[in-house]
């Protein structure tokens, strides 16, 4: 399987805002777009005004970083979704949320997607009871989520559940973090979405 191996807070730097890639550092003073809010790089910290090329461009990284997927996956992504009735850019946003990496975390079972994606692969993770190893699995309405540790990972995971217990779940998931499940309730609408992100230029990029 393809990774992006580039480090993650240099991630957060070009594009010039927190993207929260290494968990419960990034709310801390060492996160490194707080030290050095300018881009990497020996030109980073010139100013540039971005072409309408650019900030599509920028949007889409930045979406593509914030969910740890590579270019060619990405338009796959976005090719299916061409395809249906609706609003192009919700519905892209709509099936990223979906991805069972972003929903452990987002039910707040894991510090970041990257911790996401290895516990999936790993093997810890089952859906309606069925163990499931692809990151990029998608959920459904009324699927049921659930974590299997041995006793050594318990103690593990319920350290990350008590590190996040401050961030709030989506109100289309629901959380049973004494017994390490959740619910998908309803399909996540565009208001469930809280990082900043305008999908349309997205589209607009691909849409040349």
């Amino acid at each position: 399987m393809a990774r992006d191996l580039e480090p993650s807070c240099r991630k957060c730097r070009r594009e010039g805002e927190k993207l929260f890639l290494k968990g419960t550092r990034c709310y801390t003073h060492r996160c490194s777009v707080d030290r050095r809010s300018y881009a990497p790089g020996e030109h980073g910290m010139r100013r540039t005004k971005l072409s309408n090329y650019g900030l599509q461009l920028r949007e889409k990284q930045k979406v593509k970083r914030i969910y740890g997927m590579l270019e060619k996956q990405f338009r796959i992504y976005f090719s299916r979704i061409v395809r249906k009735k609706g609003v192009t850019g919700h519905l892209l946003l709509q099936l990223l949320e979906r991805r069972l990496d972003n929903v452990m975390y987002q039910l707040g079972f894991t510090s970041s997607r990257k911790q996401a994606r290895q516990f999936v692969s790993h093997g810890f993770v089952y859906v309606n009871d069925k163990r499931v190893n692809i990151p990029s699995f998608i959920v459904k309405i009324n699927d049921e989520i659930s974590l299997k540790f041995k006793n050594k990972g318990q103690k593990t995971i319920k350290e990350i559940i008590k590190d996040n217990e401050n961030r709030s779940i989506p109100a289309w998931l629901s959380s049973d973090p004494d017994h390490f499940k959740g619910k998908i309730l309803r399909l996540p609408e565009r208001e469930d979405i809280t990082f900043p992100v305008n999908e349309q230029l997205i589209v607009e990029l691909y849409s040349r």
